[in-house]
């Protein structure tokens, strides 16, 4: 116990210290990450007036972890599906922003004369807005429902899934001293490998998994499944080489494509946001304030070079994927800070001990104030845009005008380009997938069959098995797509596709039998054209074998229906939206989700009574009632609490509708619930009393007066009774009502009574 006693006082200080400062930061309507990072400051050694951590090596560790959950979980909010559907403008934007912060990172750290690995770690700092900061402050000012805002978290998502890449990079530099274009090259084409390998093999294998065994799953076993399968990621990205929360990333957006992907986020939260306090707590735990004092102009020169660098070159990116003007500054104004990832490439450069010291400080202090400044930069997009539309040339406004028009989206296809991409990505992928299962199966089967049955019979049987193993991957890459619609109408077309069409066919087909060739090799010294031969016999079986056939269509049919299932069943509870949102924002309009608090006065009101194209200018497209959607609803249909709206508007009709719906739940939510307390009272009934002789039923106490009679003590029999409505009150009886004080107050009026006391 005494061993545990540092540990259990240092966890009890942090927790005790986040919690009260975290209440504090609510209570000032301020992101939790600040507070946790001022409670760590709290109770790290820097802070002289309140009791300190005494073993930070077991925070670091813990701190560790909360790396992989926060990774973790944000992979599960992550979807690769997500990341196709986010457009060209996403792309363009997050590509320019990263690589020129990059670049102002590095010249920032080159002018105050740092070392080579700060400055590029500065720059992968700089590059990496903070979504959970971006997202709260579109939540506080009401922003989330404006077109700006979807952008602005579509780039989110790019620059999340880029941070992953960029870690594995900085991690790769920094272990191998090296930054020559081939090993750059090499590690690029390592982390393309893997990630393809494990999303197909995951994506094919778990939800196979997660289905067979669901019936045994309960909220207990399948969060442990879950961690279980994440930390095994983990332990397996460390082993290839890359850092623990890449695995973790990993094995999040996995899960994310799986029907199980919420019920599990649910799950991890609680354990998610145990450790990323302790986390962000440990980073705050690093805040020296004579080293803030020490480098407080690199601060304040790299909290400038956010705020200008963001703006600059996130509205110009923005600009150059084709938005408008107001459109691209609102996304660059709101840009400009650094967060979580900021933090965890910071703590990679600490842990593999390849930044300077005053680095983490730093970071952390220039997080704190650009975060505390990101409220004010998103409203000063509005003034910004006001200013630069009134004194841009003329010249340059129909330039743009003319640049964004032309940007917008050409529903036209190109057969050539369209093949092309199919291809290669349909070779690379079964070419990761045989080279993995070639790896496999050299490492694993051969070693057993050859101490079972010999050298040589081993090395033979061997050789079968592993090509059977490959046969459907190498059918698959060289058939597939040798009967689409575009290989169809581009041989079709012009006899002059027909030679380019056949070269592709036959470089598959070279390429499945430089595979076989490989192996044969490996296994057995013989002739090269033996070896050819061989190949190109196996190679030819391949292709006209039914049964790879069968095989492969059936591997790639299990994969879609398990990376669509998520999207089948959002789409059966109808909670995905309808392809024609997308369209919508071509004409300035587009279609919001709204869900009807419980305590809204909407509730049980018609269409048609609330009026609300009309009021405020938008259109219901949808109810969505738990498992029920209403599509086009009339004016008779009522909404009630909890149904979700999509409501189809322009940005200003939405906010107007946004900020109106919470308004009537929270002027509901404001009234005086004293005036509802139900009080318990008694009264006699007199022989003048309305209510002598009468039934219960026929005084009307109940319905009339809204008032409840719980019980009769008659002038014969003094104990307490439940009567029938049928009892006939008389006098002297006394009678024992519930009800609200102003009905009661009406009751008593009626019977000509004294108000009396209440009961006791």
């Amino acid at each position: 116990m005494s061993e545990l006693a540092p540990l259990i006082s240092d966890l009890a200080l942090i927790l005790i210290s986040a919690g009260v400062i975290t209440l504090i930061f609510k209570k000032l309507k301020q992101p939790l990450v600040l507070g946790y990072i001022v409670a760590g400051f709290v109770c790290s050694p820097h802070f002289t007036f309140t009791p300190s951590v005494s073993d930070a090596d077991n925070i670091q560790t813990w701190s560790e972890i909360g790396v992989i959950f926060l990774l973790f979980a944000l992979g599960l909010e992550f979807s690769f599906k997500k990341l196709m559907k986010v457009g060209g403008s996403a792309i363009i934007s997050a590509c320019t922003i990263i690589f020129c912060m990059i670049v102002v990172g590095i010249f920032v750290g080159w002018l105050f004369g740092w070392k080579q690995m700060d400055c590029i770690y500065l720059g992968g700092m700089l590059a990496m807005s903070s979504t959970t900061i971006i997202y709260k402050a579109f939540d506080d000012l009401g922003l989330r429902q404006q077109r700006f805002a979807g952008l602005v978290l579509s780039i989110l998502i790019l620059e999340d899934i880029l941070a992953i890449v960029l870690m594995v990079m900085l991690s790769t530099m920094a272990v191998s001293k090296n930054f020559e274009g081939s090993e750059m090259i090499y590690s690029i084409g390592k982390l393309v490998f893997f990630l393809i390998l494990w999303f197909v093999v995951g994506i094919y294998l778990i939800p196979l998994f997660l289905k067979k065994a669901r019936k045994l799953m309960s909220d207990e076993t399948l969060l442990i499944v879950s961690l279980a399968l994440c930390f095994g990621m983990v332990v397996l990205a460390a082993r290839v080489g890359f850092s623990p929360a890449f695995g973790a990333f990993i094995m999040g957006s996995i899960l994310a494509e799986t029907i199980e992907s919420e019920h599990i986020d649910k799950l991890v939260a609680p354990v998610k946001d145990l450790f990323g306090a302790i986390f962000f707590v440990s980073v705050g735990m690093m805040v020296d304030p004579n080293m803030i004092v020490e480098y407080i102009w690199p601060i304040l020169a790299i909290v400038v070079a956010i705020l200008v660098g963001q703006t600059i070159f996130g509205t110009g990116g923005v600009l150059l994927s084709g938005q408008p003007l107001k459109i691209a500054m609102q996304c660059g104004f709101s840009l400009t800070q650094i967060g979580e990832f900021a933090f965890i490439i910071a703590a990679l450069g600490v842990s593999l001990h390849v930044t300077s010291h005053f680095l983490y400080p730093i970071v952390v202090a220039v997080s704190v104030i650009t975060t505390f400044l990101t409220p004010y930069m998103i409203r000063l997009s509005g003034p910004a845009y006001t200013f630069v539309d009134r004194h841009l040339p003329l010249f340059w406004r129909r330039l743009l005008e003319r640049y964004t028009a032309g940007g917008q989206p050409v529903n036209h296809q190109n057969n050539w380009k369209k093949l092309l991409l199919s291809i290669v990505r349909i070779t690379l992928i079964y070419f990761v997938l045989s080279v993995a299962m070639v790896v496999l199966s050299f490492n694993l089967f051969l070693p057993l069959l050859v101490s079972a049955t010999g050298d040589f019979w081993g090395k033979i049987i061997g050789a079968v098995v592993t090509i059977a193993l490959i046969a459907p991957f190498l059918r698959a890459m060289i058939m597939k797509k040798n009967h689409s619609i575009e290989f169809k109408a581009l041989w079709a077309d012009s006899r002059f596709n027909h030679a380019p069409l056949i070269s592709i066919v036959l470089l598959r087909i070279v390429l499945a039998v430089l595979f076989v060739i490989y192996i044969i090799q490996h296994l057995f010294q013989a002739s090269v054209a033996l070896m050819a031969g061989i190949a190109i016999l196996v190679v030819l079986f391949m292709i006209a074998s039914r049964f790879l056939k069968k095989q492969s269509i059936g591997l790639e049919r299990t994969f879609v229906q398990n990376l669509r299932s998520k999207e089948v069943r959002k789409a059966y509870l109808g909670e995905s939206q309808p392809e024609y949102a997308g369209r919508l924002l071509d004409r300035d309009l587009h279609l919001s989700d709204f869900v009807i608090p419980a305590d809204s006065l909407w509730g049980g009101k018609t269409l048609m009574e609330l009026d609300l194209g009309k009021k405020y200018g938008v259109h219901v497209a949808s109810i969505i009632r738990g498992t029920h959607r209403i599509n086009i609803p009339g004016g008779g249909n009522r909404i009630f609490p909890n149904d979700k709206l999509q409501v189809i508007g322009t940005d200003d009709q939405l906010s107007v509708f946004s900020s109106q719906l919470e308004k009537v739940a929270e002027r509901h939510a404001d009234e005086d619930f004293e005036e509802h307390e139900m009080y318990l009272k008694q009264f006699v009934v007199s022989r003048k009393s309305p209510f002598c002789g009468r039934t219960i039923r026929e005084s009307g106490i109940r319905n009339k007066y809204h008032c409840l009679i719980v019980g009769i003590e008659s002038a014969d029999d003094s104990n307490l009774r439940q009567p029938e409505v049928s009892f006939t009150l008389q006098k002297g009886d006394v009678v024992w009502v519930v009800g609200e004080e102003k009905d009661l107050k009406t009751l008593f009026k009626v019977s000509e009574m004294p108000e009396p006391e209440l009961a006791e």
